[in-house]
């Protein structure tokens, strides 16, 4: 029996003190280890996510979202997929009343000059056109309007409005949220009871399908944006062109669905408007501005018109996207590609600078007694003490024509005071500056790795018969690669990124692609554009540091 028992007991499960599986155990008290670890980490994770991994989401976001063209103009951008800009007309009538529905609404939220700056960017003049025609655009259907009045003085009443649009749920709500509205003002007491928004009446959208639309629109801003009664307020002229545009449509019997009183007033209208003088929408537009017949605004209108869009990384490299495609820049706006190439070259020379300066002040650091080395490390280390705009202000002062330097080889003879060299405000002025500014990104790496380097590798090659340079070069210098690694790789993403000091010194031709993304963040207000610029500007950072770790090896990179 007792052996029996001991088979039984060898071949189940293998229990912990608590009685347990062991198995499950050890996954519980794993589990309970990660989660700790993840508790330490999450404050730091949070950070990250926060200052640097959302922010790049946003930049590339940005770089093809284009909403405010579909949300400014929703009905336009549905209507206007089938224009073709290459007939040389304006839109059809059935567009043309789209995009006055539109803009009259976003004249009146203040979003058309807004929307005129993000189209200007595509197509030059755009914005004053919003601009001109936002402040006409609420007067367009105004014939409609004393023709309909003319059949029904009626139509000129608020009231007579809201009854045939308003949702007479609606219009009981709004009445009741008034009244306590009223009563608290009048009782001196806080209201804080949000209104209940403008709905339209079932059946009204199938019916008059423009009309209500255009209604709804107008009822919703007068609510929120300007803080009144619909029922107070007579419609926008506009609505009197859709309502015309309605009814000219309507099918025979339809409007007995509103009920007897809108159909009887319906159906006098509806009869009337066959003898309206019809209004030429395209000859409004054109009255607003002649360039309204220029079929490139309705294309660029168009082409824009989806939520998100290519065109801010195709500007991004000197392409645009037009009515009939993707098309080159004219020749004196291709200026990002040219900007690119020179961000990398400049780069790349400020980095082989750096190496070439780096390397011996390093080298001399590393082999010094640690009293003197400490006193040189402080001078390397006084310019992070020194504000960078006084540093580039100082080269200012010492690079131009009548400068320090000049002055000093004009005395020494060595250039004529007529001859004084051209070292600002142009490429050479910006490899110095910033040569300067990041040696000591350079040097530090270096100084760490060659610190580590023991002096008895090159005493024992010299000792074998090695000469100086042989023991320097075959030995000394492949450790302290990963040192040059990191430096480069400091200097360049440091410098590939600046902007204040080619703006100061650079001039036209010492400039960085970064000087432009400043600007379109700052100055022009193209964050799309801005963020294209960033994000390829990103890309071509990964690309390299790809191409290094293939070439080089990101493990040999060290930092001592």
């Amino acid at each position: 029996m007792t052996g029996a028992a001991t088979d039984t007991a060898a071949s189940g499960p293998v229990l912990a003190a608590d009685g347990a599986p062991l198995k499950r155990s050890l996954r519980r008290a794993l589990r309970a280890q990660k989660l700790r670890a993840l508790m330490l980490i999450a404050p730091l994770l949070v950070f990250v996510l926060v200052t640097f991994i959302a922010p790049i989401a946003d930049m590339l976001f940005r770089s093809v979202e284009n909403q405010i063209v579909s949300d400014t103009l929703p009905r336009t951008a549905r209507e206007i997929r089938d224009y073709d800009p290459d007939s040389g007309e304006m839109p059809s009538d059935r567009v043309l009343a789209a995009f006055t529905y539109d803009l009259v609404a976003a004249a009146e939220r203040k979003q058309h000059t807004r929307l005129g700056s993000r189209l200007n960017y595509e197509y030059s003049g755009i914005s004053s056109l919003f601009r001109k025609t936002g402040r006409r655009v609420d007067d367009f259907g105004e014939s409609y309007l004393d023709q309909f009045v003319a059949v029904d003085p009626a139509w000129e009443e608020p009231a007579t409005w809201v009854a045939l649009m308003a949702d007479p749920d609606w219009t009981a709500s709004y009445r009741a949220w008034s009244a306590a509205r009223d009563a608290a003002k009048a009782a001196g007491e806080p209201f804080a009871l949000a209104q209940p928004l403008f709905a339209l009446r079932d059946g009204v959208g199938d019916v008059l399908p423009e009309t209500a639309s255009a209604y709804a629109e107008f009822a919703r801003i007068v609510q929120v944006e300007d803080d009144d009664d619909p029922a107070a307020e007579e419609p926008w002229a506009p609505v009197y062109l859709a309502l015309y545009r309605d009814l000219l449509h309507i099918g025979p019997g339809a409007v007995a669905r509103l009920g007897p009183e809108a159909e009887a007033m319906l159906d006098a209208a509806h009869d009337a408007v066959e003898d309206f003088a019809p209004v030429d929408l395209s000859g409004l537009y054109l009255k607003a501005d002649r360039d309204w017949a220029d079929p490139g605004v309705w294309g660029t209108i168009r082409a824009f018109s989806p939520a998100y869009t290519p065109g801010y990384f195709l500007n991004a490299v000197d392409l645009r996207l037009t009515a009939d495609g993707i098309a080159a820049q004219p020749e004196d706006r291709r200026i990002y590609i040219m900007l690119f190439e020179r961000t990398l070259f400049m780069s790349l020379a400020i980095m082989g600078s750096c190496v070439l300066l780096g390397y011996p002040i390093a080298y001399l650091l590393s082999n010094l007694p640690l009293r003197t080395s400490n006193l040189l490390m402080i001078l390397v280390l006084l310019p992070f003490w020194t504000s960078l705009l006084v540093r580039t202000s100082a080269w200012k002062v010492l690079l131009q024509q009548q400068g320090v330097i000049n002055d000093i080889l004009v005395w020494l003879g060595i250039v004529s005071n007529s001859g004084r060299l051209i070292l600002i405000n142009n490429q050479t002025g910006t490899i110095i500056a910033m040569t300067h500014i990041l040696l000591p990104f350079m040097i530090l790496p270096l100084y760490s790795v060659m610190k580590t380097i023991p002096p008895s590798y090159v005493r024992a090659a010299k000792s074998l018969g090695a000469t100086n340079w042989t023991a320097f070069w075959r030995v000394y210098f492949p450790q302290s690669v990963p040192g040059i690694g990191a430096g480069c790789i400091l200097v360049f993403i440091l410098a590939i990124g600046y902007y204040i000091t080619p703006e100061l010194v650079g001039g036209t031709s010492g400039t960085f692609i970064s000087n432009r993304i400043a600007y379109h963040i700052s100055s022009s207000l193209n964050w799309g554009l801005a963020a294209a610029l960033g994000a390829i500007l990103l890309g071509v950072v990964l690309i390299l540091y790809w191409a290094y770790d293939k070439l080089v090896g990101i493990d040999n990179v060290s930092l001592g």
